[in-house]
């Protein structure tokens, strides 16, 4: 952790300024408010002689106009309150004069004053008198030591000749444990303000602190660095249906480690992978070099004889029946799958669909999401190819149209621009599809969400496997990318691929639970597949075997 790091340095100093901006408070709470506060302030300063000194230019009429000494007359209205918490008495003032507050007002004479106070506070007049202090001289003004209750106030209209509209008005005297301050400047129906300065500086450095750091926050990359970058070449091979995520945490593996690491990205159908990958370590091991830079993904686990090629589990990968958005049927019964898939089903109507011929549009041997269809819905391999175009039917003895395609992609495209076309994908790359749309099974829908939480039954799914040829050393591309894919930051590519990280607390179960079943007797077939084991074949058997098919039925 980066203790010096700028948002810890932010966070850190907002806690102290909320802590220290507490404890003022909390002392101005308890100690300022005990104190005795007497505040002024100048609530009107105007001209009301003919000079224009103010700025204004003043018409009179009567007494203004015809007493001496007008011309230069102002009137300024004087506020003086009791803004503190406790009440002030005769005995508070401390001047030694008679009176107990004096106004100056700079470069002026006084030559008349008015005391105004609210209606409730008329025991105060009795205070203003020549007895008590009550007099002006010159530029001063004398106050009486007026007793205030907490909140009270009252005004002084005064008369004034001389001097400037703003000259400087000031109010001195003194208080026992207490203070005579100045106020904020107010018209005469203002209120004082709700917040001091201070709470308002206060307020405004604890929102700056806080918008800061979310700044920060926001702004930073949180994305940590891979785990133990390495240079070199690496190849990435296998799966189709997994590709997109293998591009996406490729590049991003590649920008994160600064460019060294060159990561290609060849995929070709899980059996052609795992082909690949053997042949490139056989070669390896003749040429004593060790393990070859060459990952292998495969939707579901490697055949038989390989003993060489060292499994990773990466993540469940859910998979999906789609159809022609014309066929609207949403949900299927794996039996009427098997039936259709086995050629017993010729037309949509026949389950309760529209009047249109079926189109199997299928993967080439070479395809895992193939084998995992038969593996985990079919219980059996398909039946054999009968059309190029998966439009017109070649064998005019097959019960159906099915034709084989070389990836997934082409599938999507062929099943959404042919009525009638059912297929199967990878579900993220078919939820994106355009005119087509995916089936139920049993009533279980294709959700990544149902499966990971354990409500889903959904049986279309397999485990995403990585192989290498033995173990890579620990400080090869092999070895960190496949740290990166499987649980570092490539984690979050292959969730938004739609797929479940088997690292994670969820996948981890969820993927035990389906690499068990895969390697059960019978390789994890649902219930109702008579209990017979599928074996898995490599391409070359499963071309001949499809081959044999087409022979027989060329002979009946």
């Amino acid at each position: 952790m980066e203790w010096l790091s700028a948002e810890n340095l932010v966070a850190v100093a907002t806690a102290l300024l909320g802590i220290v901006a507490s404890a003022v408070m909390v002392w101005y709470e308890r100690r300022v408010p005990r104190r005795k506060r007497l505040g002024y302030r100048v609530q009107m300063d105007n001209a009301i002689g003919d000079d224009v000194r103010s700025g204004r230019a003043n018409r009179r009429l009567g007494l203004f106009d015809e007493a001496p000494g007008m011309s230069d007359a102002t009137l300024v209205l004087l506020r003086i309150e009791n803004d503190g918490s406790q009440g002030i008495d005769r005995d508070d003032y401390t001047g030694p004069e008679l009176h107990g507050l004096t106004v100056v007002f700079t470069g002026r004479t006084v030559h008349g004053v008015s005391v105004t106070q609210p209606s409730d506070t008329d025991h105060l007049m009795d205070h203003f008198s020549a007895a008590r202090g009550f007099a002006y001289d010159g530029n001063t003004l004398s106050i009486p030591r007026v007793p205030l209750n907490r909140g009270d106030h009252f005004k002084l209209l005064v008369l004034l000749s001389g001097g400037d509209v703003g000259d400087e008005i000031r109010l001195v005297g003194g208080l026992r444990d207490g203070e005579v301050h100045p106020n904020r400047s107010a018209t005469p129906d203002d209120k004082p303000p709700l917040f001091s300065r201070a709470a308002r500086l206060i307020a405004i450095a604890l929102t700056a602190s806080v918008v800061t750091l979310a700044a920060i926050v926001v702004a930073r990359d949180d994305t940590p660095p891979p785990i133990g970058c390495a240079s070199g070449t690496l190849t990435l091979t296998g799966s189709t249906a997994f590709a997109p995520v293998l591009r996406e945490v490729a590049g991003r593996y590649e920008r994160e480690c600064g460019g060294d690491p060159v990561i290609e990205v060849d995929t070709h159908g899980s059996t052609a992978g795992i082909r690949e990958l053997a042949a490139a370590g056989a070669r390896a091991r003749r040429d004593g070099r060790g393990s070859p830079p060459v990952v292998a993904l495969s939707d579901g686990p490697k055949p038989a004889g390989l003993p060489d090629l060292r499994e990773n589990r990466v993540a469940v990968s859910v998979f999906a029946l789609v159809v022609h958005d014309d066929v609207r049927l949403t949900n299927l019964s794996t039996e009427d799958v098997r039936r259709l898939y086995r050629g017993d089903i010729r037309n949509w109507r026949e389950l309760g669909g529209p009047d249109l011929p079926v189109h199997l549009v299928s993967r080439d041997a070479n395809s895992g999401t193939r084998q995992v269809f038969q593996r985990r819905v079919l219980g059996r391999g398909e039946i054999a190819n009968s059309s190029v175009d998966c439009v017109h039917r070649d064998d005019p003895t097959a019960a159906v149209i099915r034709c084989e395609l070389d990836s997934t992609e082409q599938v999507l495209t062929t099943v959404a621009a042919l009525p009638g076309a059912i297929g199967y994908s990878e579900l993220n790359l078919a939820a994106r599809a355009k005119g087509l749309h995916s089936l139920r099974l049993d009533g279980d829908p294709a959700s990544v969400d149902a499966i990971e939480h354990g409500t889903s039954a959904y049986p279309y799914r397999e485990i995403e496997y990585a192989y290498t040829y033995g173990r890579p050393p620990a400080d090869s591309l092999a070895s960190s990318f496949l740290t990166y894919l499987s649980r570092g930051n490539g984690q979050d590519v292959v969730r938004t691929h739609g797929h479940v990280p088997c690292w994670t607390p969820e996948g981890l179960t969820l993927c035990a639970q389906d690499d068990e079943r895969a390697r059960a007797p019978g390789r994890g077939l649902p219930s109702g597949a008579g209990g017979r084991q599928v074996t898995w074949a490599p391409a070359g058997a499963a071309a001949a075997c499809s081959a044999g098919h087409r022979r027989a039925a060329a002979a009946r």
